[in-house]
């Protein structure tokens, strides 16, 4: 006969009474937890800079210490002017060469060639630049081999040292400026230049940047595009194609002098065409 014991029928209803499922409690605290650290790590890792630099500044006051220069606090910190001329100072201008009173076109002209021959003589005497001029308007001509490479409106490293040169010569003059473009005439059919028509525009237009970048005035600056229909010799050599891909900038007395210029080189097609 079996012994009747409350003891064991107690404990036989504790483990009756155990959840199966219970794990699934300490499981979802589980990834809670690791939700929570991602929170911790994201927030960590996007660090709000004004609220690390009010943290770092309370701080800072709280223990009394100076704090150090950092790089991103010469960034963000606004630069404190130095002691200088004021903003509006007018720094003199290189003498211009301006008409004289009573001094007329030919006078004017002759003072502007000589001191583009003056300040270009030593591109002159190495054939980089040849300089001409009449009464109404003076020519510099540069030799396309230092400005561009075949096909191209892109201005060689050669070139840039005569055009900032001529350009310093040229901010000084009040007169307007003309800069002509020329090709050859090998045809041309690219994405960038069609026809020699936008390459010889092209090629006056990065002369006219380079003198804009170098401080003539824009308002006194013109492009001209001539393609391959103003030859200056004939195309049916290698040298005579190279002479003809060039760059003129032609200094203009006044406004009727581009008008002469044109009835002059049509009048006279063997002579500067």
């Amino acid at each position: 006969m079996r012994r009747y014991n409350g003891n064991n029928r107690r404990r036989r209803s504790i483990v009756e009474n155990d959840n199966p499922d219970r794990w699934l409690i300490s499981y979802a605290d589980f990834i809670t937890l690791l939700f929570a650290f991602f929170v911790v790590m994201y927030a960590i890792s996007s660090i709000n800079e004004g609220k690390y630099r009010v943290l770092s500044d309370t701080l800072v006051s709280a223990f009394k210490t100076p704090a150090r220069a950092t790089e991103h606090d010469a960034v963000d910190r606004p630069i404190q002017p130095t002691p200088g001329p004021p903003d509006k100072v007018e720094i003199p201008a290189p003498p211009r060469i301006a008409p004289l009173p009573g001094e007329s076109h030919v006078l004017h002209m002759n003072r502007i060639a000589d001191r583009v021959r003056q300040n270009l003589q030593p591109l002159i005497e190495q054939d980089m630049i040849a300089v001409t001029h009449t009464n109404l308007w003076v020519e510099v001509e540069i030799n396309t081999a230092i400005l561009y490479s075949s096909g191209s409106a892109a201005l060689e490293r050669e070139a840039y040292l005569p055009l900032q040169k001529l350009a310093g010569v040229l901010k000084e003059l009040p007169n307007h400026i003309d800069v002509e473009g020329y090709t050859d005439n090998q045809p041309i059919s690219t994405t960038v230049y069609p026809s020699n028509w936008e390459l010889s525009a092209a090629r006056a237009a990065s002369v006219v940047q380079l003198f804009i970048q170098n401080g003539v005035a824009p308002e006194r600056l013109s492009v001209i595009g001539y393609g391959e229909f103003r030859p200056k010799v004939a195309n049916d050599t290698f040298a005579g194609r190279r002479q003809n891909r060039r760059v003129r900038v032609v200094i203009l007395a006044d406004k009727q002098a581009r008008r002469m210029l044109e009835i002059e080189r049509h009048a006279s097609p063997d002579s500067r065409i």
